[in-house]
């Protein structure tokens, strides 16, 4: 658990906004563990989801290093870190980006299709393992929001990644379906030893990670 597997140098992400420049993160190192999970707590606009994202290889840094393993990330040309993120990045959003012509058994093979692997047995367990065994012909427009993240959920894991990166997983759910998207990440992560980044403004949750981080004006504090 002491392998760090991702880990960030001097993160800056500024933004013109045609008046003055907008840092959004401004200087943020971090490691993050193998098997661990890690908390990413603060106010709106604090700079959560836009390190995140920087985190996982989806949005550019102004300047700053992002490793993951020995790699870095953004010296790599765009279609292989496309790559990278494809089979050892999971993201679960606020929203779930669930195809809608697609039933819960596509949508979770589709990243690993995309990387040219056939993974239907896996994609049955993981919707098992959510609770979802009876809901796999079922298309989004058929689940509930819950059921929605948690097809998200197993999605994110299709393809073995090495870290599951989490933005508000639980933003557009209530406070039951809340308890039991969390349970089912900290339980996944509990089985599999994988390293668990969650952006949350639920102090439950956070109480419940291994590791937390107070970011404020885009500084962790």
């Amino acid at each position: 658990m002491n392998e760090i597997i991702l880990s960030a140098k001097d993160i800056v992400k500024r933004y013109d906004s045609g008046v003055k420049n907008v840092s959004a993160v401004n200087g943020v190192s971090l490691d993050i563990k193998r098997g661990e999970s890690v908390a990413i707590v603060g106010p709106s606009g604090a700079g959560k989801s836009t390190l995140l994202h920087i985190l996982g290889g989806l949005d550019r840094p102004t300047s700053g290093k992002v490793f993951l393993e020995d790699e870095d990330l953004y010296t790599l040309s765009d279609s292989r870190r496309a790559k990278t993120r494809n089979i050892k990045i999971g993201f679960v959003f606020q929203s779930y980006h669930l195809l809608p012509e697609f039933t819960a058994f596509e949508n979770v093979m589709l990243p690993a299709l995309i990387g040219g692997r056939k993974v239907g047995d896996r994609a049955s367990s993981l919707l098992e393992s959510v609770g979802l065994s009876d809901r796999l012909c079922h298309k989004p427009g058929e689940l509930s929001g819950g059921e929605s993240q948690r097809v998200a959920i197993a999605r994110a894991l299709v393809n073995e990644p090495q870290i599951l990166l989490c933005d508000e997983p639980s933003g557009n759910l209530d406070s039951k379906n809340s308890e039991v998207i969390y349970k089912i990440l900290l339980d996944l992560k509990a089985k599999s030893g994988i390293s668990l980044v969650i952006v949350t403004h639920d102090e439950n949750v956070a109480r419940s990670s291994d590791r937390i981080m107070h970011i404020k004006d885009g500084h962790i504090i």
